[in-house]
């Protein structure tokens, strides 16, 4: 059996294709990328934002004429499969089966002809990494009890449930005797994390405590993706004194003002949100920040989107994920009046991004020079003699190396200089 397996959306959708892929490998089955060898495809969908969607049914409409002149088995999963389960049978006559989030690991039966186990509830998996990887994901929860007014997320991955701690440490084991180097947890909102150890529940910052006495290949810890609202006090001390976990935390505030963060149903205001990275500011050293900014919400005026520009000035961002408002039909926002202008959501988009572009070349030159350890990944696929690197910043990092090394090696740098987004640097005997 060859099959396909294509992956749209978040980083939980990335690691449960890693645990399918695991699965159907473990069952004889090759990975391929090309659908004419397929004698299955797999499509991992997202519903996050319409344009997602709209770029599925692209790829929809495009296996479909594949499976006119080579059969195979289609199936699409994943939040599209629940939301638009029906639509997609209508639609897309081509699609053997559509399986829910629930589901989605019980495609093993389907390949070994039995029938599907339907699930109640989201059940998590042993384990979710992929062979040969350095870095791996570690689903620790699923779903989201916030009701975000903007977001789909809650009504296609459901209320919130926690991975138990012991099945967690079980995986981390298993990563180290694969010599992985980082890893990252996952959740929709990760530091709301309430799993069970021992008979009792613990939450993120217990996790971690229970975790970082494991390690030894494993250098960094990162999670993601955390709510503003549920850092406390305890997790902000856990990551300023452990040197393992990364000093690169990612926070989705979405929007600089409080009205509009009302609107969100975000439970923070602007002045918590900047109290927040003062806190945190104080208490991390070297700290940095990636964040989630949104524009163009219902009724957001011009002094609220620069409220928003002004927030990313105030966090100064070394990563930013931008993108304007999407409306989602059945969440709340989607109803609600003054709704924005495509060329108005754009046209903010554009001064969102073009200053954050500006911010990182400042940011870069102002670090240089400096030194650092940073995990060697491959070589560079423009020029074989040069290597990639990343660092604790999540920082890419080209040099020439000395000698030879290996995916996970650890090498000392010193960055002179950037390129684009890259910084460029040299191997330290």
């Amino acid at each position: 059996m060859k099959f396909l397996l294509e992956t749209h959306g978040c980083q939980l959708n990335q690691a449960e294709s890693n645990a399918l892929e695991t699965i159907l490998t473990s069952l004889g089955g090759t990975r391929t990328d090309d659908p004419y060898e397929a004698n299955l495809v797999i499509v991992n969908t997202c519903a996050v934002r319409i344009s997602a969607e709209n770029k599925i049914w692209g790829q929809l409409g495009h296996y479909s004429n594949v499976k006119k002149t080579h059969p195979f088995t289609l199936i699409v999963t994943g939040c599209m499969a629940d939301r638009l389960k029906d639509e997609i049978k209508r639609r897309e006559k081509s699609v053997d089966y559509v399986i829910e989030t629930n589901d989605k690991l019980e495609i093993e039966s389907l390949v070994l002809s039995k029938e599907l186990d339907k699930k109640s509830q989201y059940s998590f998996t042993d384990s979710y990494y992929r062979e040969g990887d350095i870095s791996s994901y570690v689903p620790i929860m699923n779903g989201c009890n916030n009701f975000c007014s903007y977001c789909i997320v809650p009504y296609v991955r459901g209320r919130e449930i926690s991975r138990s701690a012991e099945d967690i440490l079980k995986e981390i084991d298993y990563l180290e005797s694969k010599n992985v180097k980082e890893i990252t947890l996952l959740g929709q909102n990760v530091n709301s994390y309430k799993g069970e150890y021992c008979k009792r529940e613990i939450n993120l910052s217990e996790l971690l405590t229970l975790i970082i006495p494991r390690l030894n290949s494993i250098r960094l810890i990162y999670f993601e993706s955390p709510h503003p609202k549920d850092f406390s006090d305890e997790l902000i001390d856990l990551i300023s004194r452990e040197d393992r976990i990364a000093k690169h935390i990612h926070l989705p505030f979405q929007s600089g003002s409080t009205r509009i963060l009302k609107l969100m149903n975000r439970k923070s205001t602007r002045e918590e949100i900047m109290g927040l990275v003062d806190k945190m500011r104080e208490k991390v050293k070297g700290l940095t920040f990636s964040v989630d900014a949104m524009t163009g919400f219902p009724s957001e005026s011009e002094k609220e989107f620069e409220e928003t520009l002004s927030m990313m000035d105030y966090i100064d961002p070394t990563e930013a994920f931008m993108y304007f408002y999407n409306p989602r039909e059945g969440t709340r926002a989607y109803d609600m009046p003054s709704q924005i202008s495509e060329d108005v959501k754009k046209e903010r988009l554009k001064r969102l991004i073009d200053e954050q572009l500006e911010r990182q070349k400042r940011q870069k030159k102002e670090s240089l020079p400096f030194q650092e350890n940073a995990l060697y990944l491959s070589k560079s696929r423009d020029n074989d003699k040069e290597a990639l690197l990343k660092d604790e910043h999540n920082n890419h990092i080209s040099i020439i190396p000395l000698k030879k090394h290996l995916p996970g090696d650890i090498l000392k740098i010193e960055v002179e200089s950037f390129r684009g987004n890259t910084f460029r640097g040299r191997e330290i005997e």
